[in-house]
């Protein structure tokens, strides 16, 4: 059974870091796209940053309103892909989601919820004034 588990959420000032984590179980995803979406209260989820499966390392694509602020990554031998989000602020607070693609040694963008196929429960990111 696949598992997507998300970690790292919490409350922090304006300014502030925090680094969530998502760890993949039941299939490797080293080959899969992955990605990281959020949803504030009364809002659509959203899109914020993915990862491609590369040898070396991944392409990286991000929502222009955390470019410059938030890295994704992933550890292909421990099954895991992090989000480094710098410099948070009010409007970052939200349920952030990690998401999973099943399909292989594919490099296209994948920004819209339907094109993942796996999903965590979500870490809440609260972000104070």
């Amino acid at each position: 059974q696949v598992q997507l588990v998300e970690s790292g959420g919490g409350l922090v000032q304006t300014g502030g870091s925090l680094r969530l984590s998502c760890a993949a179980s039941g299939r490797t995803f080293s080959r899969s796209t992955m990605g990281w979406f959020r949803q504030a209260p009364g809002k659509e989820r959203e899109f914020v940053a993915a990862i491609t499966w590369s040898w070396s390392g991944g392409t990286t694509y991000y929502a222009d309103s955390v470019k410059g602020r938030f890295t994704i990554s992933r550890d292909n031998a421990k099954n895991m892909v992090y989000l480094q989000m710098n410099s948070l602020k009010p409007d970052d607070t939200a349920v952030y989601y990690c998401a999973a693609d099943s399909t292989y040694y594919s490099s296209r963008r994948r920004v819209e919820q339907g094109e993942y196929d796996f999903w965590g429960q979500g870490t809440q990111v609260t972000v104070s004034s």
